[in-house]
């Protein structure tokens, strides 16, 4: 029975069930490990054997958890048919295999704990070796055996249907389980391959999904041999070659339409039906080449960060390795190493031709020098980059020489290769880009290529975010402006803006504070008061102006300086980099809460200052006077706010956030910024509002000296505020659609 046919009962494949709920609680979206016996169907043919898949993913997922750890004793005593599974030794090897994982387990010890099952468990043991070991101990007994497999063959649980071709782990089969009555992929390998037991660990809906391994053993005309099998999702939708070759052949105008032919082709040459009602299709129809380009790239992205996290690397990404799904859905395959995984010891140049061109420089330089540094995971963020450019440009980034069939002849092309890659993409590969590839998808591919693996992005889940970006139209012309624009070509000019932006707003208020001082204060003065008046006035704006400037550097030292030194190259640290992202929400904060306190310090220090020289000022001086200065205060506070964040946010912000490291806590703060948006433009509001009360405290006599101020003050104030709301919108707008570019804590 497949998951169709529970379908077509109405009820859902309880493996699949399974797995999610266990995924959801490894997320902590549930608290408790799912109970196995939920899911166990009534009555069916296949009963035993879904206990025994839901048994073993139980297994491997409480022994990944610290305290949650379950013997197959106990699973036995809990499900008494399990005695009675034919892949009961199958499952003591995994619980062995886990156990040791978790902490130091001797094998005796672990015999011991299952003395009748002992022996058998001793040799399909022996048969697993150790994931650990890459190296491939293949016989000519085994490698006959496998060489001489056909469609319609019978292999231990499995019915060979269709030969899907050889690949660097061996060769795969369509064929159908029939302990399960499933479709399923299965690879045939002699000897000792790793890459099926670390596999079988990952669930990932981007990974191929792997059922489990197998040390199968047939007879053949000389004496036993012994295949590694390990059996897989099939996936019906082709490979990443198929739609390589029908990029080539159809233009790239076609869009999304282009990748679902590639998959129908596929699908049809092996008898499949495609999807009639299909939002997945539906969604990458509606995309441009460079965007379906990037739909596919930012969940292979995914996997690898996925796979790194525990532990694996895939080291072989080349077109035949990227399956699809009949919806489009790519998935990665045949995984190759761990990342601890000690090195071939077979002629390193006899690696598969069709992977040299995807490897990372320290990648071909360890097939020259196999003594050399390891590679470490940037290189497989290389390949996908190297991946994606041929998907997108239907031509790989590098005009590599013909690879000679003896390896023996390949170390001089492999090192032409090596300094082809250290000189960097070149213009004539820019040029066979399509007309409408974003700059943003551009720019990702190109770190990703980067010689030096410390430059390229640090790993899977950055890259995924940064192709996530390139989905988003108005958040990819927010991080990557048009060369021509004015958001790119200003990104110099933040101290001339910052200026201009404070001081305009300032300098108007000080037009409307030295009016109404003057109408209702010192034009009643003394000529010797207004002259002490006058010094006190110059002696504060003398103090008051450079420490408010100096403050306003000192806070927006990191925005000023670092987007700077980043467009000359100069390199800067994770935490660095949050710090001035941080500091960049902020520079509209500090720019008009700094001149705010002055305003409102200066109101009570400027007039006290005549009265120590002596100067004798009405009480009433002193409100009329503060008034003022509290009208100017909001306007210091509303108008320079959202101007300077509209150009920083546009400007200076995307050069820190393309740099990576970003995360929950980024976007957590731009919408803070938006919330904080609300606040100042209630604040621009108030400015006509503050204009007109602080008249109340004016004598009636009075009145017609202060009214035209404030009449001016009003209107300008309405007239502000709707630019003001303008920009307010503009803000919001662009906050959100960066915030759609930061990584979410799931994917």
């Amino acid at each position: 029975m497949t998951s169709a046919d529970f379908a077509d009962r109405g009820e859902t494949d309880p493996i699949s069930r399974f797995t999610e709920d266990w995924q959801c609680c490894l997320r902590g979206d549930r608290n408790e490990p799912p109970p196995i016996a939920e899911y166990i169907p009534d009555g069916t043919k296949v009963r035993l054997a879904v206990l025994t898949d839901l048994v073993r993913i139980d297994l491997r997922h409480r022994w990944d958890r610290e305290g949650l750890g379950k013997r197959i004793a106990e699973y036995r005593k809990e499900f008494p048919e399990v005695e009675h599974s034919a892949e009961l030794v199958d499952l003591l090897c995994e619980e062995f295999l886990a156990r040791r994982r978790y902490a130091p387990l001797e094998l005796a010890d672990f015999l011991a704990e299952y003395p009748e099952l002992a022996q058998d468990v001793r040799v399909r043991l022996a048969g697993y070796a150790d994931d650990d070991d890459d190296t491939a101990a293949d016989t000519e007994r085994a490698t006959a055996l496998v060489a001489g497999l056909a469609p319609g063959h019978r292999i231990d649980d499995f019915d060979l249907l269709t030969d899907l071709g050889t690949g660097t782990l061996g060769r795969v089969f369509l064929a159908r389980q029939r302990s399960m009555q499933r479709l399923v992929a299965v690879r045939l390998s002699a000897g000792r391959v790793a890459g099926g037991h670390s596999m079988a660990q990952l669930d990932h809906p981007h990974l191929v999904r792997v059922f489990d391994q197998r040390l199968v053993t047939a007879s053949t005309a000389e004496a036993p041999a012994s295949t590694r099998l390990v059996y897989m999702q099939y996936l019906p939708g082709g490979t990443a070659a198929g739609v390589l070759a029908e990029r080539r052949r159809g233009p790239e105008s076609e869009g999304g339409a282009l990748l679902l032919r590639a998959i129908d082709a596929a699908m049809e040459a092996r008898g499949e039906i495609r999807p009639s009602d299909s939002s997945v299709r539906a969604e990458i129809a509606a995309l441009s080449w460079p965007e379906t380009v990037a739909w596919i790239g930012r969940r292979l992205a995914d996997a690898l960060n996925y796979a790194e996290q525990h532990g694996v690397l895939h080291r072989d990404i080349k077109p035949a390795n990227v399956l699809f799904t009949a919806e489009g859905i790519p998935k990665f395959a045949d995984f190759a190493a761990r990342t601890a995984a000690p090195r071939s010891a077979s002629n390193p140049l006899a690696a598969e031709p069709d992977s040299l061109p995807y490897r990372s420089p320290e990648q071909l330089a360890e097939l020259l020098d196999p003594a050399g540094p390891s590679p470490g995971p940037s290189s497989d963020i290389y390949a996908l980059g190297a991946l994606l450019w041929e998907l997108l440009a239907g031509a790989t980034p590098f005009d590599d020489p013909p690879m000679p069939a003896d390896p023996d002849a390949r170390a001089e092309t492999i090192a032409t290769m090596v300094a082809l890659r250290e000189r960097g993409v070149t213009a004539a590969a820019l040029r066979e880009l399509p007309a409408d590839t974003p700059s943003a998808l551009l720019r990702v591919l190109l770190e990703c290529l980067r010689a030096d693996p410390q430059r390229r992005w640090r790993n899977g889940a950055e890259l995924a975010a940064q192709l996530d970006l390139c989905l988003d139209e108005r958040a990819r012309e927010l991080v990557d402006p048009a060369p021509t624009s004015f958001a790119h070509r200003s990104r110099g000019w933040l101290i001339p803006i910052l200026a201009l932006c404070v001081g305009v707003p300032n300098l108007l208020a000080s037009v409307y504070n030295i009016n109404l001082n003057n109408s209702l204060i010192i034009d009643r003065m003394t000529a010797a008061d207004q002259e002490r008046f006058a010094a006190g006035g110059l002696v504060t704006n003398l103090i008051a102006f450079p420490i408010a400037a100096l403050l306003l550097l000192f806070l927006t030292r990191r925005p000023l300086t670092i987007g700077f030194r980043l467009a000359r190259g100069r390199e800067y640290s994770p935490r660095t980099l949050a710090a001035a992202r941080r500091d960049t929400l902020q520079m509209g904060d500090w720019a008009v809460w700094v001149p705010f306190g002055f305003w409102l310090i200066a109101g009570v220090v400027w007039p006290l200052a005549p009265v120590f020289f002596g100067v004798d000022l009405p009480r009433a001086t002193f409100l009329h006077f503060y008034a003022a200065q509290v009208v100017c205060a909001a306007i210091a506070l509303a108008y320079p706010f959202f101007p300077i964040m509209v150009y920083a946010v546009r400007s200076i912000y995307p050069q820190l956030l393309v740099r990576g490291g970003v995360g929950a806590e980024d976007e957590e703060q731009l919408r803070k910024l938006a919330k904080r948006g609300n606040f100042y433009l209630g604040v621009a509001a108030s400015v006509p509002l503050l204009g007109v009360a602080s008249a109340t405290f004016v004598d009636a006599a009075d009145l017609d000296l202060v009214i035209v101020s404030v009449r001016v003050l009003s209107v300008g104030g309405i007239l502000a505020f709707v630019l003001t709301y303008r920009l307010f919108r503009m803000l919001e707008a662009d906050l959100l659609a960066l915030a759609r570019a930061i990584p979410q804590r799931k994917r």
